[in-house]
């Protein structure tokens, strides 16, 4: 008869704790009752008494606010990063030409050239052009 009312503790505080996630905005909310109600059916399990069962219902939401905090703030710097990238990658676009070099079996070879502020170009190997430079400048560079 114990160990049934044991199981129907565990069922129902996971059950429990699942319906009460389902209204958290923070992983840290969730994690904190996810644990309270694991660390609470832990403790009754272990214990079999209610100064266990608080016991683990403390330790168990203490844990799981600490994992699921340390999830926000990963995905918090996940998306910090994400807004910096297309940023970056934009203006980064915005100064490159890719020039297509014919191969003597018709292949292409791409080559991609950075705009400098000035109006000269850089090329992959740091080659600098005055001005944007033909195909026949960058073939003899690049061995085509």
């Amino acid at each position: 008869m114990f160990k049934k009312c044991v199981m129907c503790m565990l069922v129902l505080s996971l059950v429990l704790s699942s319906v009460l996630v389902s209204g958290c905005e923070k992983k840290w909310q969730s994690g904190a009752l996810i644990g309270a109600g694991a660390g609470a059916a832990i403790g009754q399990v272990a214990g079999g008494n209610t100064e266990a069962t608080l016991i683990g219902t403390g330790v168990g939401a203490l844990a799981g606010g600490l994992i699921g905090g340390a999830m926000d703030s990963s995905d918090a710097k996940k998306a910090d990063e994400a807004k910096k990238a297309p940023a970056a990658s934009a203006a980064s676009d915005q100064n490159t030409v890719t020039v297509w070099l014919t191969n003597p079996n018709g292949s292409q070879t791409p080559v991609r050239l950075t705009r400098n502020a000035d109006g000269s170009y850089t090329g992959p190997k740091g080659e600098r052009y005055q001005t944007m430079p033909t195909e026949e400048q960058l073939k003899p560079v690049y061995g085509i």
